[in-house]
């Protein structure tokens, strides 16, 4: 695998992104003691994410400090809610990107792939994930070089009106997270 997965959206802001993430840059995170099993995934367990929405982005800042930028999504349902399209738009960046995420019933898990409208190429197979105790947490691991990690994206604070998604890198095996990417989703 290639960093694709650690950098899902990081990439994507390369021209806007003003020096990149320092070491340190996000506060490290302490993983759960024991990750519960995660139960079997269904069909609508996206439903939550359909519609317009309004997105406020915080990246940490090499340099200390947040780059923090609007967005705008569209969120589709398909095919009885086993399958998910967002149009994500970030003007203040010159950005645009396509999340896709399908419902996968014979491994009971959901896939995130992502795309970048500039490349035009899905990256990787998609990242496995679940709903557990109301948040989507979907994990893969990846490589930094040579160094194996593990990347982390989560959907939590889900409400009718709004949701969080974030991501996570982890050079431990998944014994602490370190955060890079927060967005706030308001319903437009």
């Amino acid at each position: 695998m290639t960093l694709a997965l650690l950098q899902r959206r990081a990439l994507l802001l390369q021209a806007a992104a003003a020096g990149g993430l320092g070491a340190g840059a996000a506060a490290a995170a302490p993983a759960s003691a024991s990750a519960p099993t995660p139960p079997p995934g269904r069909p609508g367990d996206f439903d939550f994410l359909t519609g317009e929405w309004r997105i406020h982005n915080r990246r940490p800042k090499a340099e200390g400090g947040f780059d923090e930028f609007p967005g705008e999504a569209t969120v589709i349902r398909l095919l009885d809610g086993a399958a998910s399209i967002e149009e994500l738009r970030i003007p203040a960046k010159g950005f645009s990107g396509l999340g896709l995420r399908f419902f996968d019933p014979k491994a009971q898990l959901w896939r995130d792939i992502w795309m970048n409208a500039k490349h035009g190429i899905a990256e990787g197979p998609g990242m496995p994930g679940h709903f557990i105790d109301g948040a989507g947490i979907f994990e893969a691991d990846d490589k930094d070089g040579e160094t194996p990690i593990k990347v982390r994206g989560i959907w939590d604070q889900i409400t009718p009106r709004s949701c969080r998604w974030r991501q996570g890198v982890s050079r431990d095996g998944g014994r602490t997270w370190t955060f890079n990417w927060w967005m706030d989703w308001v319903r437009a």
